[in-house]
Order: C-alpha cells, then sequence, then structure tokens
C-alpha cells in the first residue's frame, strides 16, 4: 500500500495561510502599519494605488532591519516579539506571530528597503511569490520601506473575489483610521492614487478624533477616566446630540489594540437608552488597559477578538465608567448605587477583595436629562386615540410585491381609473398633519404624506439619473460645507450621481465643499452641512445592503428631502402630492417598504357603526 500523506511545500502552504491573514487589500496595510508601529516609528506614510490592488506602499522611520533581519522577516514564524511560551502572555506589540510578511510575499511581489541608523547602506529585497529574486545593498534612509505591488497576481480567483475599488478603499480607510486612533502620538498620512486623503499632525486623542471625525465633534466629547486594579479605562464618548443613524464611529481598543465585541457595546449603549433613539448610535473612543497576563489575543488571526479571563467585570467597570462620564455632564438619570454595587458579587471581587469601589460613589446624582413622564396633550392623546382605532401602520419588510391589491400594470388596476378628477369636488383632507385623506368612488384612501412624497422622489431621481436631465435651482450665494475627512471621501465618490440628479456640489479645497445649487422640488429641512452629513450616513446604512450606487442615492436623497410627518399642508400640495403618487410606477410602497396608503371601502366604514356599542 502506498503512502498518501505528503509534506506541502512551503510557497503552497505559505499561500494557504495567506487565506486566513490576507484576506483583501486592507488586511495587508494593517499588517504593515502595525509592523511600522511596532519598529518605534514616529511617521508612518500609506501609498495606494488602485485601493491596494496594484501598490500598497508604507514608509516608516522606524529602527530598520540588519541584512540577515531583512531576509529572515520573510520566514514564516520568524518574529523579533517572542522567543518563549511565557513571552506570548506578556505581548504588548501589535504583531507576533511572525506571519505577516511571509503571507503578503506569498500572494504578491514585495520589494523592501530598509537601513538601520548607524548603517550606511541599507538592503533591498525583491520577493516574488516566497521566492527572493535579488538582495543587494542600497541607498535609503532610517527605517524601512514595504512596497507590495499586483496583490494576488499568482491567485487570480482570489483576486476576482475582490470588490471594487471604493468597497476595497473603505476597508483600507477603517484600517489606518483603527491604528492613527490607537497612536495619536504618531504622523499618518495617506495618499491614493497621487491625491492625499489624510495628513494627520501628532497629537492627543481628542485632536485625533476631530481630525479623524470633523470639527463638529469639537464641543461633544465627554471625557471618560476610570483606573481600578483590574482595569484601567479612559477616552471619550459623544454626546446624546451627536449620535448618528449609522454605525462605524464605535471603537475599542485593548492595550491599544482594536477589537470588536458586541458585549461590551452593550455595555455603553446601556447608558444611552433613555438619551438617543433605539436606533442611534453614539461616537465612542475607549481604551481598556488590563495585564496581558489577564486576556487572550492568540484567538484569531486578525487578532480583534479577546478573550479575557472574567470579561463581566470589565462590562460592569466599562458600563459604571461610561455613566459616570455622562452623569458628570448633567446628562444622563441618577444612578442606582444598589446595583452598581452589586459587582462585589462577580467572581473578580472574590479574587480581588481589596478593589477600591468608592469611584461609584463620586458619581453626580443631582442632575437630571430627563423629567419625569407627564401626561400626554391633548393633542398626542387625540392622536394615539385615532391610531388605536384604526391601527398603526405596518411597515412590510419586503416591496410592494406582496401587496395583495398589486397588479402588474398599474394603469389597469381599477383602483386608480379616474383618479385624476374622482376627489376633486369632494376635496382633500389633512389629518393630524400626517395623513391625507382621499375621498374615492365608494372608498376612502389614507395617504401616508411622508411616505408617499418620498416614493414621488425616489422614481424622479431615478428617472433623473437614467436620463442625465436634472432639474436645478441655483444658489445666489454658494454655500460652502466642511466635513471628516472619511465623508469628504464618500462624498466625492458619490458626487456624479448626486449632481445628476439636480445637485450642483463641487469640491473646494481639502474636505471642504460648494453647493452652488439643489434641485427644484427639493424639500431642505435642515442646513446644508446636516443635509449632506445624513445623506452620507444614509448611504453608508444602505450600502451595506448591497445596493447599487444609482438607487442608493435615488433612495437616501428621497429620504432627506421628502415632507415630513406634522407638516400642514394646503389642498394644492395635497392634491399635487396625490396625482403624482398615483402616476408612480410603484405608489404602493415607499422605497423602503412602508405603506403609502390604505383604503377602506364604504361597506367595511359602515359596518363599524353598525355594531351596537
Amino acid at each position: 500500500m502506498t503512502d498518501k500523506i505528503n509534506l506541502l511545500p512551503d510557497a503552497l502552504a505559505n499561500q494557504i495561510a495567506a487565506g486566513e491573514v490576507i484576506q483583501r487589500p486592507a488586511s495587508a496595510v494593517k499588517e504593515l502599519m502595525e509592523n511600522a508601529v511596532d519598529a518605534g516609528a514616529s511617521s508612518i506614510q500609506l501609498i495606494l494605488k488602485d485601493a491596494g490592488k496594484q501598490l500598497i506602499q508604507v514608509i516608516d522611520n522606524g529602527c530598520g532591519m540588519s541584512v540577515t533581519d531583512a531576509r529572515m522577516s520573510f520566514e514564516r514564524h520568524a518574529t523579533s516579539k517572542i522567543k518563549s511560551i511565557d513571552d506570548l502572555f506578556a505581548i504588548r506589540t501589535m504583531g507576533f506571530r511572525g506571519e505577516a510578511l511571509a503571507s503578503i510575499a506569498a500572494v504578491a511581489q514585495v520589494e523592501m528597503k530598509t537601513r538601520l541608523e548607524d548603517q550606511e547602506l541599507g538592503t533591498l529585497l525583491i520577493n516574488e511569490g516566497c521566492e527572493v529574486v535579488e538582495q543587494s545593498a542600497c541607498q535609503a534612509p532610517v527605517g524601512t520601506s514595504v512596497a507590495v505591488k499586483n496583490l494576488f497576481f499568482n491567485v487570480p480567483a482570489r483576486r476576482n473575489f475582490l470588490k471594487s475599488n471604493q468597497i476595497e478603499l473603505r476597508h483600507i480607510l477603517d484600517e489606518f483610521q483603527r491604528i492613527a486612533i490607537a497612536h495619536p502620538s504618531l504622523q499618518f498620512s495617506l495618499h491614493h492614487n497621487g491625491a492625499q486623503l489624510f495628513q494627520l499632525a501628532p497629537g492627543n486623542l481628542k485632536q485625533r478624533i476631530v481630525q479623524l471625525f470633523g470639527n463638529s465633534y469639537r464641543e461633544k466629547l465627554v471625557d471618560v477616566k476610570e483606573e481600578t486594579s483590574v482595569c484601567n479605562i479612559y477616552g471619550f464618548i459623544g454626546t446624546p446630540d451627536s449620535a448618528k443613524k449609522s454605525r462605524g464611529e464605535q471603537f475599542f481598543f485593548v492595550n491599544d489594540r482594536f477589537i470588536k465585541s458586541n458585549y461590551l457595546h452593550h455595555a455603553v449603549m446601556q447608558n444611552y437608552q433613555q438619551l438617543i433613539q433605539s436606533d442611534s448610535f453614539p461616537l465612542y473612543v475607549l481604551f481598556i488597559e488590563v495585564d496581558p497576563a489577564r486576556i487572550d489575543i492568540n484567538v484569531h488571526p486578525t487578532k480583534q477578538e479577546i478573550k479575557f479571563d472574567d470579561e463581566r467585570i470589565i462590562y460592569s467597570f466599562l458600563n459604571a465608567a461610561t455613566r459616570k462620564a455622562l452623569g458628570q455632564y448633567s446628562i444622563t438619570p441618577s444612578l442606582d448605587f444598589d446595583q452598581e454595587t452589586s459587582f462585589s458579587r462577580l467572581d473578580a471581587f472574590k479574587n480581588n477583595p481589596t478593589e477600591d469601589l468608592s469611584f461609584l460613589n463620586k458619581i453626580d446624582t443631582s442632575s437630571h436629562y430627563f423629567r419625569p413622564h407627564t401626561a400626554l396633550p391633548n393633542a398626542e392623546a387625540n392622536q394615539q386615540h385615532w391610531q388605536s382605532l384604526y391601527g398603526e401602520r405596518k411597515e412590510p419588510s419586503s416591496t410592494a410585491n406582496n401587496h395583495p391589491f398589486e397588479q402588474s400594470n398599474t394603469a389597469d388596476n381599477e383602483l386608480f381609473a379616474g383618479t385624476e378628477n374622482a376627489y376633486q369636488e369632494q376635496g382633500l383632507y389633512q389629518l393630524l398633519n400626517r395623513y391625507i385623506l382621499v375621498p374615492i368612488k365608494n372608498s376612502v384612501l389614507w395617504v401616508d404624506q411622508q411616505a408617499a412624497h418620498e416614493r414621488v422622489l425616489y422614481e424622479k431621481y431615478l428617472a433623473h439619473l437614467q436620463e442625465q436631465t436634472p432639474n436645478m435651482q441655483h444658489k445666489l450665494f454658494p454655500v460652502k460645507i466642511e466635513l471628516s475627512a472619511m465623508d469628504a471621501i464618500l462624498l466625492n465618490e458619490l458626487l456624479p450621481e448626486i449632481n445628476t440628479i439636480g445637485f450642483d456640489i463641487q469640491p473646494f479645497g481639502q474636505n471642504t465643499f460648494a453647493i452652488h445649487g439643489i434641485p427644484a422640488d427639493f424639500q431642505n429641512q435642515v442646513s446644508e452641512q446636516h443635509f449632506v452629513e445624513k445623506l452620507l450616513h444614509g448611504f453608508r446604512e444602505n450600502r451595506e445592503a448591497k445596493m447599487e450606487n444609482k438607487n442608493n442615492v435615488a433612495r437616501v436623497l428621497a429620504s432627506q428631502g421628502a415632507i415630513r410627518s406634522g407638516q400642514k399642508l394646503s389642498v394644492a400640495a395635497m392634491k399635487q402630492l396625490v396625482d403624482e403618487l398615483f402616476a408612480c410606477d410603484t405608489p404602493y410602497s415607499s422605497p423602503g417598504g412602508r405603506l403609502t396608503f390604505v383604503q377602506y371601502k364604504g361597506e367595511e366604514i359602515e359596518s363599524w357603526f353598525a355594531k351596537k356599542g
């Protein structure tokens, strides 16, 4: 019987391992930038071409490497970070496995230049697919430059799975952002296709947050700081009024390493339950310092998952520290100290009987952000009465295809036949400044004015995108807006679609834009700055659903530009809205799937009053 088990060649083993470590260009960016941080660099440059598909180059002014170390750095499991098993539980560096460069070199063409400070010449190494094709002395500044070219050039199947440049760049920006936040004292820069996207000067954590997320956060950051014998917690959380409808500005760092944890996220969000809407998310940038011996970071190749020896105590301290911070700024309800002191029943406190809980007694409970609930005003009570009588609108998860009375051809639908004049003589009525009552034939339609207008605008904007016939209203004086670097990058990506719809927004210097015009029928409910920020956040939410840019832009603009519930309408405005809704291809639901109207037939209404009380 012949033997069947073979030892894999090194090149093949490295390519297999690279599938875990290097999943996309952002993975290579993370590994290279973390190596630069570990090298003690004070300045790190990231240069990209085609979202990293053609080039990823990281240049640092760190310690550099000797000739031997430069060659060894491409060997699998070769590292300067650990020497024994004990070192694995005392790790303070970002990398430690010795897999990054070997994995990158297995699936790309890598050029490295490096020099030690006490050496006149540096070392040049060129590695292609795990094979060193050149090694020589060269002129180089102190530090290391690693250029990764043609990622996945020898693994075409993996390259084919890469997304568009916009999506891959977004993933890279996420990694860049996390490392820049974790190390605010370092200087970072990022260039993509020759354009500078970031130039971050060294400073403190608050300055770095403002650099990345915009000046709007300058006065909306609440300081968090608490020291215990178990862990130290510090950083910033956003005020409730800065919460946004989309995720992306929530960060946990354990010993300066970015991690993801839904459990710890819940610890923070509990304190915002009565302060923000349930579908909103506050900014937080929180650092947890803990003894490395009490955590295990060797869980996953991405090192974004960490195991704590007692995660419950971390949860409790994090929850209390953020609540204390909000309380000091007079923006939380009072605290239940009986609940807080129950921490002592946790295992971690049993193992640390000397734990100091006195910081919990320092929390300011004299201020309240919310008053006790009072009786509803008459108008609101009446609205609830009407809604209880007729029922709340149900928002289906899918689109109008599930509505039983929808037909494939709107023109043949009896419900709409002759509606243009059917209600003109009977008149239209607005109820609760939210619904339009439309008498029609032997029926009454209740039209949700906001959902209906969203549908009308959505189909208009889609038509403008397809026909490229914008209907623009020029502003007498352009309005300038300033965005965060991340938002500016996204807006630049969307400008072709946005301007085709009827906007005229042009770049006006770094992260600044000038609005010269808006669509003629656009109902601008907020300032231009706030509108653009809401548009970008809505776009991010929809893009997670893998929606095409064209549909995404039209949907977000329709949502932001529609008239709102609570807005009083004239009879002429109601008539125009109903006419335009009935002319839509899909009048039955908003772009998000909400019903635009419900129909009550005459006999159904009569049956209500036929019932005996």
